[in-house]
């Protein structure tokens, strides 16, 4: 650690050090207009990653599975996709609760 009475180093304190002809490069693409590019991607028919009404209104809807059991600790695994769809059928047959 350094002592309160020194202080520090200016690196461009040293006269070899010559920055007045110093000028950033340019850059090496110019900006494209965001119209443009909404032009060219409608016209290559880029689908949109923004989400449309249509394929939020066809997600079927989830059924809510929360019953008051007094149980407040949360224990989760990991599983296929399959075997929890198989989990969740055996459990609607029965009239079976997660828990």
């Amino acid at each position: 650690m350094m002592a309160d009475t020194q202080q520090r180093v200016d690196p461009f304190a040293d006269a070899a050090i010559d920055l007045k002809d110093f000028k950033p490069t340019a850059p090496k693409r110019p900006k494209v207009e965001p119209k443009i590019i909404r032009e060219v991607s409608e016209a290559n028919n880029f689908p949109s990653r923004a989400p449309s009404q249509a394929r939020a209104l066809a997600a079927a809807p989830t059924v809510q599975r929360r019953r008051r059991t007094g149980r407040n600790v949360q224990f989760n695994i990991k599983a296929t996709p399959e075997t929890i769809a198989r989990f969740t059928a055996l459990a609607d047959k029965h009239g079976f609760v997660f828990g």
